[in-house]
């Protein structure tokens, strides 16, 4: 009787949350995979089932299969740049953390995370910029003749990927030193003794240590990278503030053809083929990262 009391205050303690986690999570999850087999144009009540009509039309739209290609090579391009320089970056900075610098290296790494991504992303403009930009200027001193990298389709990507990348770059250190700490000192000492020299000793040890945390980071980083959005508004953006068209991403046809086509069935089949991608991912990852005894 009274483990069933405990149980039943525990559950109604919990179920004002549960409640807003359903009413904002849940519930806009499930009238997107509603309205992905309507039609509707926002405007009006009527609302006609079409099966998977939406569904047949996206991979025919090269508008979609533009922006789903360049949404995966920016996710794929921050994955591969943030988990190896964000696991060697907490590396040097655990294996110095005695020094007096450490608080000043961990909070320089972590800063373009919080920093706020409008104004970010508008100096990173300025940096690419091909005429004032002083990334131009430096290729110009060095010999190399200067870019168009916000006009060039290629080029615009590569930026989006460089903008992305340094702002994920704070979160995933600062995991990757928790795990760092959380590694027994026991098993480096034990390597040291056997004649393991450091970069062996984290090749060997930490990297497949710290693979739970690895599993986190990629996954967190993909899901992040899939929904790319306002560092390729801006980034493409021309000087009226208007979308430029050289880095198409899935977030910005998704909301072009909601708002500005007034299409928001076609725009919520595009949401679940992107929730179903990230989900696909997500389970590809674990599999990958999993261990030997059947733990991520």
């Amino acid at each position: 009787m009274l483990r069933r009391k405990r149980w039943l205050f525990a559950l109604m303690a919990i179920l004002p949350t549960l409640a807003i986690f359903a009413w904002v999570r849940v519930y806009p999850i499930w009238e997107t995979l509603r309205l992905s087999v309507h039609k509707w144009d926002i405007l009006s009540k009527n609302k006609p089932f079409i099966g998977m009509a939406n569904f047949q039309e996206l991979f025919r739209d090269r508008l979609f299969i533009e922006a789903l290609t360049n949404t995966a090579i920016i996710a794929f391009g921050v994955l591969l740049v943030t988990i190896p320089l964000s696991l060697v970056l907490a590396a040097l900075i655990h294996y110095r953390s005695r020094s007096r610098l450490a608080a000043f290296y961990e909070t320089s790494v972590f800063i373009p995370h919080v920093v706020s991504l409008v104004p970010a992303a508008m100096a990173w403009k300025w940096i690419f910029d091909a005429k004032l930009g002083p990334l131009n200027a430096l290729l110009t001193f060095v010999g190399i003749e200067p870019q168009a990298w916000l006009f060039d389709p290629v080029l615009s990507i590569i930026c989006v990927i460089v903008l992305c990348s340094w702002q994920a770059l704070g979160y995933a250190v600062l995991i990757y030193l928790v795990g760092f700490k959380s590694l027994p000192v026991s098993l480096y000492e034990a390597a040291k003794l056997d004649g393991a020299s450091g970069p062996q000793s984290f090749w060997f040890l930490s990297i497949p240590m710290l693979k739970p945390i690895t599993l986190y980071v990629s996954v967190v980083t993909l899901v992040s990278g899939f929904n790319v959005y306002a560092q390729a508004y801006v980034l493409a953006s021309d000087a009226q503030g208007a979308p430029g068209r050289q880095v198409r991403v899935l977030v910005l046809d998704m909301l072009e053809n909601s708002f500005r086509n007034y299409r928001v069935g076609y725009a919520a089949s595009e949401a679940v083929v992107l929730l179903l991608i990230v989900l696909l991912l997500t389970l590809v990852q674990f599999g990958l990262l999993r261990d030997k005894g059947g733990r991520a």
